[in-house]
C-alpha cells in the first residue's frame, strides 16, 4: 500500500512539473512571438481586434495540444500554422477581407506618398489575395515576417524544396498579376 502512495505522489509531481514546464514555454512563446504573430494574421484579416483574437485562440489550441507537440522547437511552427488555418477559416466564413497595413514611419510622408504607397499595398495585397494558398502562405511567411525557408517549411508542413518551388511560382504569379493591372487601362 506504502508503494502505492509514493506512486501517486510521484506521479502527481511529475504532472505537476510537467504543467509548469508547459506554462513556462507558453509563456515564453507568447512573449517572444505574440506581436510577430498578430501581425501576421493582421495581414489576412482586416481588423486588429480580430487578428488579436485568433491569435488568442491560437494559444488556447497550443496549450490543448502541448502534449502532442514531441519537441518544444517545433512549438513555433505549429502556433504560426494555427494561427494561419484560423484567419483561413475567419476570412472563408466572409467576416473580413484580406489587407495589410504597413507599420508606422517614423517620418511623416507626405499625402501624394501615403496614397501612392497605400495604393501599391492595396495591389500588392489584391495580387496576394489571386495567388494559390501554398504560394500566398509561403510568400507571407518569408517575405513579411521574413521567417527562414526552414520555418516556413516547419510551418505549413512541407519540405525545404516544396517551400522554395513556391516562393519561386508565387513571386512569378505575382509579378504577372501586378504587370497586368498595371497594363490596363
Amino acid at each position: 500500500m506504502e508503494d502505492v502512495v509514493v506512486l501517486a505522489a510521484a506521479a502527481t509531481a511529475e504532472h505537476a512539473e510537467a504543467v509548469e514546464t508547459a506554462d513556462a514555454l507558453l509563456t515564453r512563446l507568447f512573449e517572444e512571438e505574440g506581436a510577430t504573430l498578430v501581425r501576421l494574421a493582421r495581414f489576412f484579416v482586416d481588423d486588429r481586434a480580430a487578428a488579436e483574437d485568433l491569435v488568442q485562440e491560437a494559444f488556447i489550441r497550443l496549450s490543448r495540444a502541448l502534449s502532442r507537440v514531441r519537441q518544444p522547437d517545433n512549438a513555433r511552427a505549429y502556433l504560426r500554422a494555427i494561427v494561419l488555418n484560423l484567419a483561413r477559416d475567419h476570412n472563408r466564413r466572409g467576416l473580413m477581407s484580406l489587407r495589410h497595413r504597413p507599420p508606422a514611419d517614423p517620418e511623416p510622408a507626405s499625402v501624394e506618398e501615403q496614397v501612392a504607397v497605400r495604393d501599391d499595398a492595396r495591389r500588392v495585397v489584391a495580387a496576394l489575395g489571386r495567388l494559390p494558398r501554398r504560394q500566398r502562405d509561403c510568400l507571407v511567411l518569408r517575405y513579411y515576417l521574413e521567417l527562414p525557408v526552414a520555418e516556413v517549411a516547419s510551418t505549413l508542413g512541407l519540405s525545404v524544396n516544396s517551400v522554395k518551388t513556391h516562393l519561386k511560382r508565387g513571386l512569378r504569379g505575382l509579378e504577372n498579376r501586378l504587370e497586368e493591372r498595371t497594363a490596363q487601362p
